[in-house]
């Protein structure tokens, strides 16, 4: 399914990054990277007022010859950054949106958990549990 899942914190440090290839993945940290100037603009775009009503899910970002980059936001201005294959056209949007709120739904239970300190680098094993099944395909 995906290729890499990264989670970037309020200030746009990255929080988790995880990818199916180890090797690749300084090619996804700028692509994440690159994926937060379009994630930026999408925010500025829908405006301060509209905060609360709007859509979390901010749909693809941009596509590149290997990859198509997707993008998620949530009220506390966490993004979720999903890249999957351009090859893989099988993969249909509400498959992403899918995938997004399991992602979502991770991180919250995450984020419950008392010892976890906000802006530190993820390592809960649930949550990197959840996310490795995201990338593998497994349910």
């Amino acid at each position: 399914m995906a290729v890499c899942v990264a989670v970037i914190g309020k200030e746009n440090a990255p929080l988790y990054l995880l990818t199916a290839d180890p090797a690749a993945e300084l090619q996804f940290h700028y692509t994440v990277h690159t994926a937060l100037d379009v994630v930026e603009e999408k925010l500025a775009a829908t405006g301060k007022t509209a905060a609360d009503s709007r859509e979390l899910y901010l749909g693809a970002l941009y596509s590149t010859e290997e990859h198509r980059v997707f993008g998620y936001a949530t009220n506390t201005k966490i993004k979720f950054i999903i890249v999957v294959e351009a090859a893989n056209v099988s993969i249909r949007d509400n498959e992403i949106r899918t995938m997004f709120r399991r992602l979502h739904a991770a991180y919250t239970d995450m984020v419950c958990n008392p010892f976890y300190l906000p802006a530190r680098p993820i390592t809960a094993r649930a949550f990197d549990r959840t996310v490795r099944q995201m990338v593998t395909g497994a349910s």
